[in-house]
C-alpha cells in the first residue's frame, strides 16, 4: 500500500517537474525518445498547431524500449507521427542518442548538418521529464531558447495509464535526484529545488521509492540546493 503522505509527496514532485510553459512557435520541435509513444503524439499535435515547421525525433533503444521499439525510439516516433498525418518531409530523426545529454548534442549536430537555422526549440518530453530536459538543454545549447512541452495529462491520469503506481513514483524520485546531482557533474544547468519539494523527495526516499536513483559517491540523494 502507498500511503496518503507518499501520494501527496509524489503529486508535489510531479508539479515541480512540469515547467508550465505556454507552447509558442519555435524553429523546430525536438521529441525526446523514451518508452512513451505519447511523446510522439504530443509532438505531432504541436506541429499540426503550427508551433514548429519541422520535427526531429531523437533516441536509440534502451532496456525499457528494446522490445517495444526494436527499430529505435526515433524511428518508431517518426512512424507514429506519419500515422497521425505529419508529412514525411517535416520529420528528421537522430537514431543514436541513449541519454538526455546525447539527445540534445546529437540533435544539434543533425540540425546543423541539415542546414536548419535554430534560434528556439520546442522541447517535447514525458511530463515528469520537462524540467530535467530543459536544464540539460540550457547547459548544452546555451544560445538557443527552449520551450518545454509534453502530453497534457494530470498526475492521476498518468498513473492510471501506466498501471504501475510504484514505478511512476520511483521515476518521479529518480528524476528529482538528477536535478540535484547532475549540475555538479556538468550534465545540466543548476535548477535549485524548493524546500517543500526537497522535503517531499526525502520522505519518498525513506519510504523506499528508490529503484530509479543513480549511485553517487558523495551521497547523491542528500545533496540538495534549496530555494
Amino acid at each position: 500500500m502507498i500511503s496518503s503522505q507518499s501520494w501527496s509527496d509524489a503529486r508535489l514532485l510531479w508539479e515541480h517537474h512540469l515547467m508550465h510553459h505556454d507552447p509558442r512557435p519555435c524553429s523546430v520541435a525536438i521529441g525526446l525518445g523514451s518508452h512513451d509513444l505519447k511523446v510522439a503524439d504530443a509532438t505531432a499535435r504541436l506541429y499540426q498547431r503550427g508551433m514548429a515547421p519541422l520535427i526531429l525525433f531523437t533516441g536509440a533503444t534502451s532496456p525499457t524500449t528494446r522490445v517495444r521499439m526494436p527499430r529505435g525510439e526515433a524511428v518508431h516516433y517518426r512512424e507514429r507521427a506519419l500515422e497521425l498525418g505529419v508529412p514525411d518531409r517535416a520529420v528528421l530523426i537522430e537514431p543514436r542518442a541513449r541519454n538526455t545529454g546525447e539527445n540534445i548534442r546529437f540533435s544539434r549536430a543533425v540540425l546543423a548538418e541539415a542546414g536548419v537555422p535554430v534560434s528556439s526549440v520546442l522541447l517535447v518530453s514525458k511530463p515528469y521529464e520537462e524540467r530535467r530536459a530543459h536544464a540539460t538543454a540550457r547547459r548544452l545549447w546555451p544560445d538557443v531558447t527552449f520551450v518545454s512541452a509534453s502530453e497534457p495529462v494530470t498526475f492521476e491520469q498518468y498513473v492510471a495509464a501506466l498501471q504501475d503506481d510504484r514505478m511512476v513514483i520511483d521515476m518521479l524520485v529518480g528524476t528529482l535526484q538528477r536535478l540535484l546531482v547532475y549540475p555538479a557533474r556538468g550534465f545540466m544547468a543548476a535548477d535549485p529545488v524548493p524546500v517543500e519539494v526537497a522535503t517531499a523527495y526525502e520522505r519518498l526516499c525513506r519510504a523506499g521509492f528508490t529503484s530509479r536513483l543513480v549511485v553517487d559517491g558523495a551521497g547523491g540523494r542528500r545533496q540538495i540546493n534549496k530555494r
